[in-house]
């Protein structure tokens, strides 16, 4: 039975420019003269983990936070601003329905936090039933790009990786993907549609399941 793992919040729904500005949020209430704008945050981008994130942008400008606590902060803004509701992205509700109808396994294989999880889920009107498998920060030990959270993946779900593909909106993500030895398809979010999807078998602006998918 194949198996469609759609592979980040950003997959669902276009969550860019909300994080960019609960970021934004976080550093003003630190007292930090911070203001990344979409072009600076979509440099930004280019690396996965926003903690990581924080920590190296402030130490291109010679400052010292604390990244945990800022980006903690950030999350609390986020998931207020999702409270409000999101839509799914083009072609989202439609592939998880034909998925479900043609009985392949279904998994949403994120590596961000289980709060952040929930409130995408219920933003977007989507219960943890509709999937097999819903993953958290806390089933990896490394974050994408490395592989981790799809290994967990194929193991839970019992799947051979040439029986999957994944679904993702950002580069690392597909190599996260690949290092498993699962194909990709590339799904750019908003703030990656000039990114490089080195690899991935397809590349789309609306979401469809892939009917070539041979089965081992």
């Amino acid at each position: 039975m194949p198996a469609l793992l759609l592979g980040s919040i950003g997959v669902l729904a276009e969550t860019s420019d909300i994080q960019r500005r609960a970021f934004n949020q976080a550093f003003a209430e630190a007292g930090l003269d911070w203001q990344w704008d979409r072009a600076e945050y979509a440099r930004l981008l280019t690396q996965s983990g926003g903690r990581d994130r924080i920590a190296r942008y402030a130490e291109t400008r010679g400052e010292t936070v604390d990244a945990t606590a800022l980006h903690a902060r950030k999350s609390t803004f986020f998931r207020a601003a999702l409270e409000r509701g999101l839509p799914l992205r083009p072609g989202v509700a439609d592939t998880i329905a034909e998925a479900r109808t043609k009985g392949w396994r279904l998994a949403f294989v994120t590596s961000t936090s289980a709060a952040n999880v929930d409130a995408i889920l219920k933003a977007t009107h989507l219960g943890r039933e509709t999937f097999q498998l819903v993953t958290t920060a806390a089933d990896a030990t490394a974050s994408k790009p490395a592989p981790d959270i799809y290994v967990h993946a194929l193991l839970q779900l019992e799947t051979l990786p040439q029986n999957a593909i994944a679904v993702e909106d950002n580069p690392d993500g597909l190599r996260a993907a690949q290092a498993a030895g699962i194909p990709c398809i590339a799904f750019p979010g908003e703030l990656h549609t000039a990114s490089t999807f080195t690899g991935a078998t397809d590349r789309l602006e609306r979401l469809s399941l892939p009917h070539d998918l041979k089965v081992a």
